[in-house]
């Protein structure tokens, strides 16, 4: 629909509006849109917001700096719900009148000349001023009334009328014609743990140490509860638990992925289901429901969030295989197709077919994730969700956000970007990325690009490693390489992950060229002493616990749709900023790439990207190290990182200006763009 005025373009917007676009609790949400007219004369626009109660606020927008005829605002939702908003265009005839009369006085016209702008200055103001409320009313009427005083010098006539206090009375209460409305988009609000999260991986099967001959034990929910203390100490907010279910008996799988289990294999918790039970069953070793839930209340006491595994496939003696053939692919001799990708077999498991019985099969898998949700579990890792029908997962998550809207989905999908973001629109609160094969400066820069263009709908978890991916960074880089890693995961996103293991710098693989764990704890219990690796110094624990504080003292690294680079001249350094538009609190990131090799450069501080006025000296607070360095924007500024020290800097900055905050929202960091 062609309107009086152009609004095109209108950003967050998701699918062409036909899905909602994302935010948490507390995020900054930038709006953009293209406003355009024919002609000269002034034109602008306003954000009309309107709450999930129905509450509704108008916010002025602003030109952006960047890209000519683009208008900017931002919104912080406060609640969770469906928030909407629409862009308004209208004619500005006061900015008109005023671009006018400035240019005219400037080219020596006087006031004969100007008489006709004048009268209609005169009326411009006493309509702007009958719709304002007192005191802005007053001072309309004020520079209303110099402008029809002939005693007064036509420099002191329009002076109230361009002055400061008329501009801010027009920006809270503006004289609009000629009004055009915009499209109504939509914004699903989570709550914030969706979009701000450090999670931690463990098995509760490991956590049961080892008997007196030195052989490990199977972990118990006590057990489990107390390795908790330890993970809350570190400031991880969730640990996510693989499947915790009875584990299958035929063809399981033996250490190191052997096709022929020993006794004594446990196997792999993915292989879910035996007699024992079901999705719906505990692992008879861990313990049952109530042990269980005296966990749980342990982890809530601590402030950490469970996350469970929800992996749908089932091994070939899980009840389903007997009671519920059809739920999987049936072949010509009776037997029913275990999973492949070929020339990967994997006998221990059965894929489901989501298309034998669709209304059967998603009725008890919706019964299975409510059983969890009803003792209190909200947030899932799902494993594989790219290997299932896209509808499903949008019908899945939809009918359980209709009575727990706070149930936050993670999906575990390492496959090609439409798929992934195709999850996200159905409604995945956060997405594993390619984060983990990101290692250089080219790599991540573009990498942190392209998550910024898709942040109205997809929430990128950076895990640093996982118990399928040990990357050959890790395997040559040395104890700094875990320390690289770690910082880049927590300082590029909101949303980070650990797997246990990683602080005590695990790095042998299989076999050369692998990024499988040796001795993987997929296929056998791996208890580990921690407590004896910290006193011996060799354990990244206070390095993890120190990352977690910063993020959670800096607004600037909770927030995911900003980010800015900085040049170094130097491939191994990366430098990159973030700022946060309401707090002003900005942060600064120096990184040593290299694992194995001091680096040094100049960083250039690109000044206006983090609110600073070009060639000004501040100072720099290291968060790491507590250092004071004092540096000049846009100057040489000199960086050494080694890597048997500090492999980053996380410099604090000084706070940015309120009226600077908002506008730093939209600059573009990458020419990808990509449109979700």
């Amino acid at each position: 629909m062609i309107g009086r005025f152009g609004i095109d373009d209108v950003r967050p917007q998701v699918s062409g509006r036909t899905l909602p676009a994302k935010a948490v609790v507390g995020e900054v949400v930038p709006v953009s849109a293209l406003v355009w007219r024919e002609g000269h004369d002034a034109v602008a626009a306003t954000l009309v917001v309107t709450r999930p109660d129905g509450e509704q606020y108008h916010v002025p927008m602003q030109p952006e700096v960047y890209r000519p005829d683009y208008a900017h605002a931002v919104f912080v939702p406060d609640v969770e719900g469906t928030w909407r908003f629409r862009v308004d265009a209208w004619g500005d005839a006061m900015a008109t009148w005023r671009n006018a009369v400035t240019k005219k006085f400037n080219a020596g016209q006087g006031a004969d000349e100007l008489a006709n702008d004048i009268a209609h200055g005169a009326e411009l103001f006493a309509a702007a001023a009958a719709q304002a409320p007192a005191p802005t009313r007053e001072v309309l009427e004020d520079a209303a009334r110099a402008l029809g005083d002939t005693s007064l010098p036509l420099a002191q006539r329009l002076a109230p009328g361009l002055g400061n206090k008329v501009r801010e009375a027009l920006s809270a209460h503006p004289l609009r014609e000629m009004l055009t409305r915009g499209p109504v988009c939509d914004v699903l609000v989570e709550r914030r743990a969706a979009l701000v999260n450090s999670w931690y991986e463990l098995f509760p099967r490991s956590t049961g140490g080892v008997d007196a001959e030195g052989k490990p034990v199977h972990g118990t929910w006590e057990t489990t509860a107390a390795a908790l203390d330890r993970v809350a100490a570190m400031g991880f907010d969730t640990v996510y638990f693989p499947p915790i279910h009875p584990i299958g008996q035929v063809n399981r799988k033996g250490r190191n992925n052997t096709l022929e289990a020993q006794e004594g294999d446990v196997g792999s918790p993915w292989a879910v289901g035996s007699a024992a039970g079901g999705h719906d069953a505990f692992h008879p070793d861990l313990g049952g429901e109530a042990e269980f839930l005296a966990m749980k209340a342990h982890a809530d006491e601590l402030g950490l969030e469970i996350a469970l595994d929800f992996a749908l496939q089932a091994a070939p003696d899980h009840p389903w295989a007997a009671e519920h053939p059809e739920f999987f692919t049936v072949l010509a001799d009776g037997t029913i197709a275990y999973a492949e990708n070929p020339p990967k077999k994997y006998q221990d498991i059965y894929p489901i077919n989501f298309d034998n019985a669709p209304e059967t099969l998603y009725a008890e898998i919706y019964r299975v994730l409510m059983y969890w949700v009803d003792l209190g579990i909200t947030t899932f890792r799902v494993d594989n969700p790219h290997t299932k029908p896209v509808n499903f997962w949008h019908w899945l998550i939809t009918k359980v956000h209709e009575t727990h809207p706070e149930v936050i989905f993670l999906a575990e999908a390492f496959t090609r970007p439409p798929r992934m973001y195709g999850l996200s629109k159905a409604g995945f609160s956060q997405s594993y990325t390619h984060f983990t094969w990101k290692t250089t400066k080219a790599e991540l820069t573009d990498f942190a690009g392209l998550l910024v263009d898709v942040s109205d709908v997809s929430r990128p978890n950076l895990f640093v490693n996982t118990p399928d991916i040990l990357h050959a960074s890790l395997q040559t880089g040395g104890r700094a390489a875990f320390a690289i890693r770690a910082t880049l995961a927590a300082t590029l996103s909101p949303l980070w992950g650990v797997y246990s293991g990683f602080e005590l710098y695990e790095d042998e693989p299989v076999h050369e060229g692998s990024e499988e764990y040796l001795d993987s704890e997929k296929y056998e219990l791996r208890p580990r002493d921690f407590a004896a690796a910290a006193e011996r110094g060799d354990s990244l624990e206070p390095y993890l616990t120190l990352l977690n504080r910063i993020r959670r003292d800096n607004p600037a690294l909770q927030q995911l749709r900003q980010i800015r680079f900085h040049d170094a001249a130097n491939e191994h350094i990366l430098a990159y900023s973030k700022v946060d538009a309401v707090t002003g609190n900005a942060v600064l990131v120096v990184v040593n790439l290299d694992p194995h090799a001091t680096q040094e450069a100049t960083v250039h501080v690109d000044a206006d990207a983090v609110g600073l006025n070009p060639g000004s000296d501040f100072d720099v607070h290291d968060l790491v190290s507590g250092a004071t360095y004092t540096w000049s924007a846009e100057g040489d500024n000199f960086v050494r990182l080694a890597p048997e020290g500090n492999v980053a800097h996380i410099f604090q900055l000084p706070d940015v200006a309120a009226e600077r905050r908002a506008a730093l929202a939209f600059r573009r960091i990458s020419d990808h763009d990509y449109r979700p």
